[in-house]
C-alpha cells in the first residue's frame, strides 16, 4: 500500500468534511428559517389583533337601543349536499312560476299580486291611508317641486 492509498484517504476526509460543512450550513439555514417564520407569525398575530380591536363594536353596544326582536342568525353552511338541494328547490320553484298560467298571461300582474299578497301587514297601513284621500307628505314636496319648476320655466323677456 503505497502514496495512491493515503491520497485516497486524504480525497475521503475532504469529501466527509465537505458533507458536514454542507449539513451544518442547510441545518443553520433551516433554524434561522423557523426563527424567521416564527417572528413573522408573532407580526401577523399582533396585526391581527390590532384589526380585531378595531372592529370591536361592544364599547358602543351600551349606547345604542336593544331592539324587540332578538337577532336572527340564518347561518346555513353551504356544504355540496346542501348547495345541490337548494339549486333543486330553486329550479323546481321556478319551473312552477312558469308554468303558471297567470305568469304566462301578464307577467307583471303576477308578480304585482305575488307582492301585494306577501307584503308585511305595516305596509298595508300606508295603502289604506292612501285610499281614504290622505297624501303623504313627499306627495305634497313632489306637487311643490312642479310648480316651482313651472313656474321658473315661464321665462320673462329680459331687456339687454
Amino acid at each position: 500500500m503505497g502514496p495512491g492509498s493515503k491520497k485516497q484517504e486524504l480525497k475521503s476526509k475532504q469529501k466527509l468534511e465537505k458533507k458536514l460543512s454542507f449539513y451544518t450550513k442547510v441545518k443553520d439555514t433551516v433554524t434561522s428559517l423557523n426563527a424567521k417564520k416564527a417572528i413573522s407569525k408573532k407580526k401577523k398575530q399582533r396585526s391581527h389583533q390590532k384589526k380585531l380591536k378595531a372592529y370591536d363594536l361592544s364599547a358602543l353596544s351600551e349606547f345604542l337601543q336593544e331592539t324587540a326582536a332578538s337577532p336572527q342568525q340564518t347561518e346555513v353552511k353551504l356544504n355540496c349536499k346542501s348547495k345541490q338541494a337548494l339549486v333543486q328547490r330553486e329550479s323546481a320553484q321556478l319551473n312552477a312560476v312558469l308554468n303558471n298560467p297567470q305568469f304566462q298571461l301578464d307577467p307583471f300582474a303576477a308578480i304585482h299580486q305575488h307582492l301585494l299578497s306577501t307584503q308585511p301587514p305595516s305596509s298595508a297601513k300606508d295603502d289604506k291611508s292612501l285610499k281614504h284621500g290622505k297624501k303623504s307628505t313627499k306627495d305634497k314636496r313632489k306637487k311643490k317641486k312642479k310648480k316651482k319648476k313651472n313656474s321658473s320655466s315661464t321665462s320673462l323677456p329680459m331687456d339687454i
